[in-house]
């Protein structure tokens, strides 16, 4: 039997991923090593750490892309180095760009010969937020040419994505949030003229609201707006925040008049990364036409090199994700993306019926109207002094198999109700939903059970 020394064995052992320089330490957390670690061990050591993060798909709370073709994933890695503000280094990304403004300004119906512009974004908040600078700086201007005062701007809105909440904090407007009616989850039009006035810069209204996923009804919002200007002379203007429903909405409902078909519509936002089936970090932002994007608000900067007109919150970004959304549009096109869609709402009405006939729950929104999500309450609403099981507690069962599934408390004067909402996007497969139906009621049971027998129930893990 041969000898073997210790020496010659472990010459082997910097072979072994575990084995290499670094790895036996932990990763710094505060400071920057003083040395170099080999690229093999300090991606695999990164990587093992992502491994605690949640599963994106069982993210059911999120309505960003989690799932994308391969195609994506090589034309981003192929984009890694493209810098979209620099548009004379990359004039073909730039014309993708503005390719993608065109095709959106269509898609949303944008008059014949009109003038549309637009621009893409970090996300539809960004977005969101230049629309809310073009409103804020057209009513001032305005308002100065009358001669009249240009302090304590408003915004009108309903229930919103917290997007606005910091539109109107960062840039010291009110935004006056119109409180649910007891049978609306939505904004109503006949509520608008006790909330707009003369320091009104514009009314957004939100085609897929967060807490729930309906639409509010964009022409009736568009109607109240007319007949208060022929009450009182105020014309606002209306914003529509289309972050999810702007690529569901031309083709699900390709008849519901809620985009520039509207005169009184002036600006739209939406998420690409969204349902515009795109990987995070893209949004848009368009106008029906250029005098609604007051020129002040575009930079032109000419240092890298051409003349680049710029309007944004940042500068220098990726360009990855612009050029994903053209694939995306020339890939699937009208048919492709009517297909899409309608597969996640079959996919949603189905968890709507199936989370019906639980028993326990009532469904407020099935997924066949609005976005393709389901959002439902408990029949009963727990009282703060009981131990009755809440919405709460089966999202902390529903975590341990790995789901997120939110619960929360619907907005202004309907905060007592507690919901539960899912968003079946691209990528939530009738499987996935069959499987999570099965996690539901075996959480349900085993609840049930627990608080029959006065079991303390183990909490989830919290990402």
């Amino acid at each position: 039997m041969p000898l073997h020394r210790v020496d010659q064995a472990r010459q082997y052992a910097p072979d072994d991923l575990y084995a290499l320089p670094g790895s036996f330490e932990p990763l710094p957390r505060y400071r920057i090593p003083e040395g170099t670690m080999p690229a093999r061990a300090a991606y695999q050591l990164v990587h093992d750490e992502l491994l605690l993060d949640g599963n994106s798909r069982q993210n059911l709370a999120t309505f960003c892309t989690t799932w994308a073709e391969p195609e994506v994933q090589t034309i981003m890695a192929e984009a890694l180095d493209k810098n979209l503000i620099d548009k004379d280094e990359y004039p073909q990304t730039a014309e993708i760009e503005s390719r993608c403004v065109h095709i959106l300004a269509d898609l949303w119906h944008a008059p014949d010969g009109s003038s549309a512009v637009g621009c893409s974004t970090t996300g539809s908040s960004e977005a969101a937020m230049l629309a809310g600078l073009a409103m804020q700086r057209r009513w001032r201007a305005r308002r100065r040419a009358a001669g009249q005062s240009t302090e304590r701007p408003n915004l009108v809105c309903g229930p919103v994505q917290v997007c606005w909440e910091k539109f109107g904090r960062y840039f010291d407007v009110e935004l006056r949030q119109i409180p649910l009616l007891p049978d609306s989850l939505t904004m109503r039009p006949e509520q608008l003229a006790d909330y707009c006035d003369e320091n009104t810069i514009g009314v957004v209204a939100t085609l897929g609201v967060t807490f729930n996923g309906e639409y509010e009804p964009v022409a009736e919002i568009a109607g109240a707006l007319d007949e208060l200007q022929q009450r009182t002379g105020f014309d606002i203007p209306v914003h529509v925040d289309a972050a999810s429903g702007g690529f569901v909405a031309p083709f699900l409902q390709p008849d519901l008049e809620w985009d520039f078909r509207l005169e009184r519509v002036k600006s739209i936002n939406a998420s690409g990364h969204k349902f515009g089936l795109s990987p995070l970090g893209v949004g848009w932002a368009i106008w029906r036409e250029a005098a609604y994007l007051p020129e002040e608000l575009v930079f032109h900067v000419d240092y890298l090199g051409g003349d680049m007109p710029t309007f944004a919150l940042n500068f220098s970004r990726p360009g990855g994700e612009v050029i994903a959304q053209y694939y995306n549009l020339v890939r699937l096109g009208r048919d492709g993306f009517t297909a899409v869609q309608e597969a996640c709402a079959k996919v949603a009405a189905r968890l709507a019926d199936a989370i019906a006939e639980l028993g326990p729950f009532s469904v407020l929104h099935d997924g066949r109207s609005g976005l393709p999500a389901v959002c439902w309450t408990l029949t009963r609403q727990p009282r703060p002094d009981s131990d009755d099981w809440t919405l709460y507690d089966l999202s902390e069962r529903l975590r341990l198999r790995g789901w997120q599934v939110p619960t929360y408390p619907l907005p202004a004067d309907r905060s007592d109700v507690a919901v539960q909402r899912v968003v079946v996007r691209h990528g939530v497969s009738r499987d996935l939903a069959e499987l999570l139906l099965d996690d539901l009621k075996a959480a349900l049971t085993d609840i049930r059970r627990r608080h029959l027998s006065g079991a303390e129930q183990q909490p989830g893990f919290h990402h």
